[in-house]
């Protein structure tokens, strides 16, 4: 897929010791007329489980310094700081911006091709997580049979390139 509004969520603490390596959660973002109806937003999601028999998804793919350096530029001011849920401290950073999206060499979803980052037709703010999630719970609600409702803000009209297919990333 081709110039994709994109959301990359870079925790402080997501990257190998010697920092040449992030590990970042990218997503489609919702407002992008590719997102509409996605139950699956991210870009990559491994099912996991726990010693305890937890199940959990990871959804972040590594990514070079070098890429994550592109990302940050093609973003520009396009960004926000992501906030510990406890204490309210930052503990990383959201960026929006564009770029093409192929499947992943190695492991499965996609990967962000950071050659052709550039900038977002969205802004990112204390909400844009909000908005991601209240887009692919009314994508589930609707593919259950559910009255789906489109969250506020974003639009499901169609764009004459949205018979274009965006699978859902594999799991498990």
């Amino acid at each position: 897929m081709t110039a994709v509004n994109l959301i990359a969520k870079v925790y402080d603490t997501a990257k190998t010791k010697d920092g040449k390596t992030h590990f970042i959660d990218v997503q489609v973002d919702g407002r992008d007329h590719r997102g509409t109806g996605q139950t699956n937003l991210h870009l990559t999601s491994d099912r996991t489980t726990t010693d305890d028999g937890t199940v959990r998804y990871e959804n972040r793919a590594p990514y070079s310094a070098g890429q994550l350096q592109e990302i940050m530029a093609a973003a520009g001011p396009t960004q926000w700081p992501l906030l510990s849920k406890q204490d309210g401290r930052p503990i990383g950073t959201m960026y929006g911006f564009k770029a093409d999206v192929t499947p992943a060499s190695r492991g499965s979803g996609l990967v962000v091709n950071t050659n052709t980052a550039g900038p977002s037709e969205f802004t990112v703010g204390a909400t844009t997580l909000d908005h991601q999630f209240d887009c692919m719970r009314a994508a589930r609600r609707t593919s259950a049979g559910e009255p789906g409702t489109t969250p506020t803000g974003f639009s499901q009209v169609a764009d004459p390139e949205s018979n274009v297919e965006v699978g859902e990333p594999a799991v498990g």
